[in-house]
């Protein structure tokens, strides 16, 4: 399995950052994607993908680390795409929930990185927080140019929370959707419908560790061990076996990360 989303570069592992990585390779996570926030993460993240095998990256600004961006900040994150283990742009996007960030400054960002992604190559990892319309609108419009291959597989929508009418557009446009530790929860009923009707090929299973902790760990840490939670509740959306959602969703990760040999 893979864990598409976990930041094991926070101080939360920091402790036992060893161990989780351990349990994550026991309950058979060989791969997880760590993706940066800020430029200080995307050095941190890369350190750790050259110290432990199984780790890979995605570099780039977080909406909420925004407000600072300068063209020089894209300059390096485009020297950072270059270390072997990078495999997406991300995590990028919209977020209009912690207005940490003005929505100019956020726009900018994201529609640079977006040209960095196509222009290197590479997947992103869509983060959206209460800005659905707009990081859709923006999205289609930038998928439409792309070229082959990176058409066929231009990204994920990370801890899709979004209406089906959102969950459509986004699989029109050719991206894949990751689901998270909500998709457990007793309340998520409209998640869950939204999830079954995602076409097996496109989905994804994340942690978004530390955060978003799949029932019945709610409350602790999160790490990527407990993917498995993800994996049976989409297995039973699905109808099919925790071992059948398990290979899908490997492969499809495999197929939108193109994972260096």
């Amino acid at each position: 399995m893979i864990d598409t989303h976990c930041h094991l570069n926070f101080d939360s592992y920091d402790d036992d950052r060893d161990a989780v990585i351990a349990r994550a390779a026991a309950a058979g996570v060989d791969r997880i994607i760590l993706p940066a926030v800020d430029i200080t993460t995307s050095r941190e993240v890369l350190a750790l993908c050259d110290r432990y095998p199984g780790l890979y990256a995605a570099v780039g600004i977080h909406p909420n680390d925004t407000a600072d961006f300068t063209e020089s900040t894209l300059d390096e994150i485009a020297t950072l795409v270059h270390h072997p283990r990078v495999v997406a742009i991300g995590e990028i996007g919209l977020d209009y929930y912690w207005n940490k960030s003005p929505k100019a400054q956020q726009f900018a960002a994201f529609e640079a990185q977006l040209a960095l992604a196509a222009r290197v190559g590479l997947p992103v990892i869509i983060h959206n927080r209460d800005a659905s319309d707009d990081v859709i609108r923006i999205l289609e419009t930038w998928a439409s140019t792309l070229p082959e291959p990176l058409k066929t597989r231009p990204g994920v929508l990370h801890s899709f929370s979004g209406s089906m009418a959102i969950a459509e557009r986004a699989l029109a446009a050719g991206f894949y959707l990751g689901f998270t530790g909500p998709i457990t929860y007793k309340k998520a009923d409209e998640t869950r419908a939204i999830a079954a009707r995602v076409p097996p090929d496109r989905l994804l299973v994340e942690t978004d560790g530390p955060f978003l902790t799949p029932t019945p760990y709610r409350g602790k840490r999160n790490e990527p061990a407990y993917i498995l939670y993800i994996v049976d509740r989409l297995a039973a959306l699905h109808l099919m076996k925790a071992e059948e959602m398990a290979r899908i969703t490997t492969e499809n990760a495999e197929r939108l990360f193109n994972f260096p040999q």
